[in-house]
């Protein structure tokens, strides 16, 4: 029994593989019109980015914006007081005396 179960799920994988195969086959069939060099009716693009632009714009800005969520969140999280009731903030000391 687990034989045949291990054959469906080859079958499912390879099921799977050829629908992502074939997917991804038919997007770049279908986005190869967006590489023409050939401009389009009404197509006006502007300036393009330098380099520096282009990491600002791609590398640095995500990194600040993250860095900068990241901070608020650890500032909201440390504004409230500690209402942790669980063991980590329970002292305990032994009291007996032998």
């Amino acid at each position: 029994m687990l034989d045949s179960l291990g054959t469906v799920d080859k079958k499912n994988a390879l099921r799977a593989g050829a629908l992502a195969a074939g997917t991804t086959l038919m997007m770049l069939l279908m986005s190869s019109p967006a590489l023409a060099l050939t401009r389009d009716d009404g197509d006006d693009p502007g300036t393009g980015l330098s380099v520096i632009e282009t990491l600002g714009l791609y590398v640095v800005a995500p990194i600040a914006l993250f860095v900068i969520i990241a901070a608020l969140v650890m500032v909201g999280d440390k504004s409230h007081k500690k209402k942790d009731t669980t063991s980590s903030n329970i002292s305990t000391k032994a009291e007996a005396k032998a």
